[in-house]
């Protein structure tokens, strides 16, 4: 049975347990390890493990050694409970034998995780588990969590009901975040709090968020949102030094500009902007004003054109701080 992205998320926070397998496929290894991780946890409880309840095969060793997924499938346990057959990093070259163990599989045996790379909706491997009536298959994209993934991880951290305001910071947060990054800085949040009955706020986040260049980043959109023309050379030279490159600029200040492009057009009177920055985003939507956020963000996107034109010559970094100057100079109008 093929899973979407939605039904995928659920089914990995509580899968079948009288299924016979599941195949987790994607080209982000790190979004695949969570769930995997996820999903054995699921069915095996926190002892599986120690209970030998779980069997690990990489995909090199099921190569080499075709006969051992089935014997992890028929073998019958010495402590009760279910039992999972791991199978990890498989490529196409080992699907037949994954293939046949599912197709030999039975209630009572051990249930079939696999973990693959991208695999192309043709691929035999995918069809076998899309197909089978009691199997399987979830592609695992690029994509941030959603907000009741992290209500459910942030329930695990020990925080119920966090306010809407703490939400939407880490919405932000989850999409500037590799997903381990993100799923640690939850559990430090649930450390943070332990013993804490106030509500989580945006200042428990930014205490706990891991720092790092994102933080540089910030540092320089607002200085050219403050129209610090000045400032912007050495903020630069030390980004530089720090190995940023210019599309992750050019995309951190797309991003800045569209909030405060949001912001300045608002009519509710509740402008979406979430965070310890909050109050200096707000000050640089009013003084901007939609007009002048418009042309800016028309300045961003020819500079982000100009990067990825194959025609270019220009260093990208030079680019991006000759476009920043002029933004600094256009908010000084």
């Amino acid at each position: 049975m093929k899973l979407a992205t939605g039904p995928a998320n659920a089914y990995c926070a509580k899968p079948d347990a009288d299924a016979a397998g599941l195949l987790l496929f994607g080209a982000d290894t790190m979004r695949i390890a969570l769930k995997r991780q996820q999903v054995v946890a699921a069915l095996i409880g926190p002892s599986g493990e120690e209970e030998m309840r779980l069997t690990r095969i990489s995909g090199s060793e099921l190569r080499k050694d075709p006969a051992q997924l089935m014997d992890a499938l028929k073998a019958i346990g010495f402590f009760p409970g279910p039992r999972v057959a791991l199978v990890e990093d498989v490529t196409e070259t080992v699907g037949p034998i994954i293939t046949d163990a599912l197709a030999a599989w039975a209630p009572g045996d051990a249930q079939i995780v696999v973990t693959a790379g991208t695999l192309k909706p043709t691929s035999k491997l995918r069809k076998a588990f899309e197909t089978h009536k009691q199997a399987y298959a979830a592609g695992i994209y690029d994509t941030p969590p959603t907000r009741d993934e992290i209500e459910r991880d942030l329930k695990a951290a020990g925080i119920d009901q966090p306010p809407q305001e703490a939400m939407h910071v880490l919405t932000d947060l989850a999409r500037d975040l590799e997903p381990g990054d993100f799923r640690q800085t939850l559990e430090k949040i649930g450390l943070y709090k332990r013993g804490d009955a106030s509500p989580l706020n945006a200042e428990d986040i930014a205490a706990c968020a891991p720092t790092s260049i994102e933080a540089d980043v910030d540092d320089v959109l607002f200085v050219v949102g403050d129209g610090q023309a000045a400032a912007i050379g050495p903020v630069m030279q030390r980004l530089q030094a720090q190995g940023v490159n210019a599309v992750s600029l050019c995309i951190g200040a797309m991003r800045h500009f569209r909030t405060l492009h949001r912001a300045a057009t608002d009519t509710s009177g509740r402008p979406q902007i979430w965070g310890p920055n909050r109050d200096k985003m707000l000050a640089q939507a009013r003084a901007w004003g939609a007009p002048k956020l418009e042309l800016a963000l028309t300045e961003l996107t020819d500079t982000d054109l100009k990067l990825r034109s194959a025609g270019q010559h220009a260093p990208a970094l030079a680019l991006v701080e000759r476009c920043f100057i002029r933004l600094a100079m256009l908010a000084r109008r």
